[in-house]
């Protein structure tokens, strides 16, 4: 059990602001530092996998770093895992969107919204949690977050969906198993109840 504030890494590959979740965990008393660089992450308490962006090029500047290894070899470790948007498709094995592998921890794929849908799903929509985890503490069912996305997350295996919203069809928007949890939302763009998400993620790191 990690008493003092845990150590954050968040995932540096090139795919949108991180500053937003550095603040938000910073927020709540979190050491956090974004990199790049194998040893940093490995030698984090827990990893925030955030991102916005397309799932080929991620890949790739994942993979120039060798930090898909890294990243599958801290989720076999139980190394406590937050992913948030693309970092919840990556997770998948792979996506409609390009042609390379992605992670390949969950099984399934990421798939492009019906067509006729707006695209991309942009704003704030409802979650419905199905299942009771400790970072989704005192976060009622139906609440709204925000999303921006064009994929989503097409799971094999729905006992690790823990949350789905309606967009034309329903859809995972939270997954957890293990140490991992990501969100399909934004919580650093979520307002007061995103942001308990994260406060949330620092207690199940410290083991309260």
């Amino acid at each position: 059990m990690i008493r003092e504030k845990p150590l954050i890494g968040i995932v540096d590959y090139q795919a949108g602001n991180l500053r937003s979740v550095q603040k938000a965990l910073e927020k709540f008393g979190a050491r956090v530092l974004i990199s790049s660089e194998k040893q940093d992450l490995l030698n984090s308490d827990a990893i925030v996998f955030p991102g916005q962006g397309a799932c080929d090029s991620s890949m790739q500047n994942l993979k120039k770093k060798s930090l898909d290894e890294v990243l599958i070899r801290l989720i076999k470790d139980q190394v406590p895992f937050l992913g948030v948007c693309l970092g919840l498709q990556l997770l998948l094995e792979n996506s409609e969107e390009g042609i390379e592998d992605c992670l390949g921890v969950i099984h399934g794929n990421v798939k492009k919204f019906t067509p006729g849908l707006k695209v991309p799903h942009m704003g704030w929509n409802q979650v419905e949690w199905r299942i009771d985890h400790p970072v989704f503490k005192n976060i009622p069912t139906n609440q709204n977050f925000y999303f921006v996305h064009s994929y989503y997350a097409d799971l094999v295996d729905n006992s690790v969906v823990a949350g789905v919203t309606q967009y034309g069809q329903e859809f995972c928007s939270a997954v957890t198993f293990d140490n991992v949890i990501a969100t399909q939302f934004h919580p650093e763009k979520s307002g007061s109840l995103g942001l308990q998400i994260y406060d949330n993620f620092i207690q199940f790191v410290m083991g309260d």
